[in-house]
């Protein structure tokens, strides 16, 4: 990235995250973007809002270039095997994808820097918000503080936090002199970064009058991290007392930040919702035991060094490029290729068979799985048929461009509303009976389904990376229409000319 910001700087991000993504799986490509990003924002003043969302859409944007690119692409590809009879190849969606990639790519570059404001980043947010957290703690009757003046205490040039006032005997001395002297009994109300909070707790002469929630956390070993609270964790619509939160995750939250904006009220009574960052204060085993849960779409350190590079990573780099080559040139079907390429993963110590088994989201293959059931019983019951005549006597009476037209803004708005995966599931079927009553291949509307359930730029929740740069980014849900209109006016209109265009329809 270097320095400097603009577009430059954002194409060096877009266009290396859009090429991997064709390759490798969206999620996780976001998830080690995005602290990173954070950094580099931070290192070079620039806005990390800028430069997340734009992110997010272009990992969208190329994972429509391939058939393994995204699960939305596997999911068509298994209704159409089951269909049709075969499922798509590897680069079979590439002539439709990749025009729709790099328009979008082009389409975020010229029109970011005008349409998405600044925000600030959720990290500096937080550390905002730590900054003014307050702290109390009583001096200690005949201890080392009490009857010692505060700066002869060494409670005057603290380094990131201050005494801002002092309550004696129902009374308030504020602002606090530094020959003010302290009294046993007095409690000290200190603001400042919630990181060195532990420093005050170990101070000789001070103990802890209030903070009840930071009790367990009285040793050197402690860290902060950022939690981002996804569609579907047991936290969505409770409070952390309800979930008793720092039983159940060994953690304490520190603060809580929703669309930008840091939640003031008592936490303990705020209802959690999709997309809520929260500042944890955990061990440093946190962020281990709970990035592979449902409870948090993404855990984050607040600081730390990016992950290492190992001497295994050339492994992972061939046997990657050997799936796709294999599969590219039809010597072996996508599926036996990968699952090959991952059972080599395992058998030369790059995963563990744990982690291997972790990586797998039942999520999607569950919906993969029902998704069949879904179709046939459209098909079976003639809602499939009926949708496609409306369809087609809707945009234009028998014309290919007005049905598929038709069919891309019914997969947009249904994949807004709901998940990307199932939308594809619930538009296949009347696509594939549109494509039968126009009397044409069945396999252009299909790759039209994908594209378009695929390409989720409204809503932080029509598609998982989305939500995961929301807290982060410090977004507003309107920054995504703003943002992803233009991009999916660009995404309809070119995925409408490719497809009759390429398949001659």
């Amino acid at each position: 990235l270097r320095g400097g910001g603009g577009r430059s700087t954002m194409a060096r991000l877009l266009l290396p995250t859009a090429a991997a993504s064709a390759f490798l799986n969206n999620t996780p490509i976001v998830a080690m973007l995005i602290p990173q990003v954070l950094q580099w924002a931070e290192r070079a003043r620039e806005s990390a809002s800028r430069y997340l969302l734009p992110m997010s859409f272009a990992v969208i944007l190329g994972g429509v270039v391939t058939t393994i690119g995204t699960s939305t692409n596997m999911v068509v590809s298994g209704l159409l095997e089951q269909q049709h009879g075969a499922a798509l190849g590897l680069f079979e969606i590439t002539p439709v994808g990749l025009p729709v990639a790099i328009i979008g790519v082009i389409t975020l570059l010229i029109t970011t820097p005008w349409l998405l404001p600044d925000r600030r980043p959720a990290r500096q947010q937080l550390e905002g918000s730590v900054r003014e957290f307050v702290v109390s703690m009583t001096v200690v009757a005949d201890g080392p503080l009490d009857g010692v003046a505060v700066e002869a205490g060494g409670l005057r040039n603290l380094q990131g936090v201050f005494l801002a006032e002092i309550e004696r005997q129902g009374e308030l001395i504020a602002p606090v002199s530094p020959a003010t002297v302290l009294r046993g009994g007095d409690r000290l109300g200190f603001v400042g970064r919630a990181d060195v909070v532990v420093d005050l707790q170990s101070r000789r002469g001070l103990v802890s009058a209030e903070v009840r929630h930071m009790a367990a956390f009285d040793t050197a070993r402690h860290n902060f991290f950022q939690a981002v609270v996804g569609a579907n964790s047991p936290l969505v619509g409770r409070t952390l007392k309800d979930v008793e939160f720092r039983s159940r995750y060994q953690a304490a939250v520190i603060a809580i930040h929703r669309s930008g904006q840091a939640v003031e009220a008592k936490l303990g009574e705020v209802p959690l919702k999709l997309g809520d960052t929260l500042l944890v204060l955990a061990d440093p085993g946190f962020r281990d035991r709970w990035r592979d849960r449902n409870d948090f779409l993404m855990v984050g350190a607040m600081e730390g060094a990016p992950p290492a590079v190992t001497r295994k990573a050339w492994i992972v780099a061939l046997i990657g490029l050997l799936i796709v080559v294999v599969a590219g040139a039809g010597l072996l079907p996508i599926l036996q290729a990968s699952l090959i390429g991952a059972v080599a993963l395992v058998g030369l110590g790059v995963l563990t068979a744990g982690e291997a088994r972790n990586a797998i989201d039942l999520d999607v293959i569950i919906v993969i799985a029902a998704s069949f059931a879904v179709g046939q019983a459209m098909q079976n019951s003639g809602l499939a048929a009926h949708a496609a005549r409306l369809v087609i006597s809707a945009t234009g009476g028998g014309s290919i461009h007005g049905a598929l037209l038709g069919i891309v803004l019914a997969t947009v708005v249904v994949t807004e509303m709901i998940t990307n995966n199932a939308a594809a599931a619930l538009v296949f079927p009347i696509a594939f009976a549109s494509a039968g009553q126009l009397g044409v291949d069945p396999r252009p509307f299909a790759l039209a389904v994908a594209v378009a359930a695929s390409n989720s730029f409204l809503t932080p929740i029509g598609y998982q990376t989305n939500t995961m740069v929301y807290g982060p980014g410090g977004y507003r849900f309107s920054d995504y229409a703003r943002l992803g209109f233009p991009l999916t006016l660009t995404t309809i209109v070119t995925t409408v000319l490719v497809i009759p265009w390429w398949w001659n329809l």
